[in-house]
């Protein structure tokens, strides 16, 4: 199949390409890397009436490890970050998470921004950031403003941007070197979309803890804290895929039996894999 008919707009800066997404009142998406778009457009799933380009914003490119934070500008591409030409502030995770993003061809192209913009539930940088507990910056025409990941991401293909309105980047808390992460995604084959993602991460020097569940139907669950909190004091003993279901009952989430099992795998897996030795 072929898009519908669309225009066509490269930006040279980011007032441009916000003034273009402005004029098109809520009739245009942005193109950086088209992984995602692009074979919506194909199957005429997505039909915007044009297309802004921002392959060439530089704005957009920045990378920094600063004060305990880690910048990722919007146009990192997963190559980018599995290459390690992305500082190492989480231990690991982000260079395991790129990865395993499907092939080779598609993480060079794809780009980080575009992969939580486009909110699927089954893409993984939604829930490895909310996870890592990143914060999304974002551009509008009046003003920059910050937002957490779990207010971001609205739910499936639905983010809470407007339609004039940019992300720049995310900023991710560094992890100490005493933090542990564990990330586990359940495919069919590999460079597949994924059936459910589990992702734990742990910082004792901030007392942080999130368990994440993600490839739902939905945006990623950010699942109880008191969870979390009990596996960053004891451990994972104990944490098998029934105590992994029971998190998900306690969060209120209700799925089919077999997505229940595979959630439940995900997540223990994942745990298991955060004090592997």
């Amino acid at each position: 199949m072929k898009p519908a008919k669309f225009d066509l707009e490269k930006s040279t800066d980011l007032g441009e390409a916000i003034s273009a997404l402005g004029q098109a009142d809520g009739f245009a998406k942005i193109v950086a890397g088209g992984q995602s778009l692009v074979p919506m457009m194909n199957l005429r799933l997505a039909q915007p009436d044009s297309l802004v380009d921002i392959r060439a914003l530089h704005d957009l490119k920045r990378i920094s490890l600063d004060n305990g934070q880690l910048y990722v500008g919007a146009l990192t591409t997963h190559a980018m970050i599995e290459d390690g030409l992305v500082p190492d502030a989480t231990q690991g995770m982000m260079q395991r998470v790129a990865r395993q993003i499907a092939y080779r061809a598609v993480r060079n192209r794809g780009t980080i921004g575009g992969s939580v913009a486009h909110a699927d539930p089954a893409a993984d940088w939604p829930t490895a950031l909310l996870a890592l507990g990143a914060v999304a910056v974002i551009q509008g025409a009046n003003a920059e403003r910050t937002m957490p990941l779990g207010d971001f991401q609205i739910g499936a293909f639905t983010v809470a941007l407007e339609p004039d309105e940019v992300i720049l980047g995310f900023s991710i808390p560094e992890l100490s070197a005493d933090a542990r992460w564990g990330y586990y995604k359940v495919c069919r084959k590999p460079g597949e979309f994924a059936d459910s993602i589990g992702a734990l991460v742990i910082d004792p020097a901030r007392s942080f803890a999130r368990l994440v569940l993600g490839a739902t139907d939905g945006a990623p669950l950010l699942l109880p804290p008191s969870a979390a909190d009990k596996i960053a004091s004891s451990g994972a003993d104990g944490f098998d895929i029934a105590a992994a279901r029971a998190v998900i009952a306690e969060a209120g989430a209700t799925f089919e039996e077999y997505e229940t099992q595979i959630h439940g795998a995900a997540l223990s897996r994942a745990v298991q894999g955060a004090f592997a030795a």
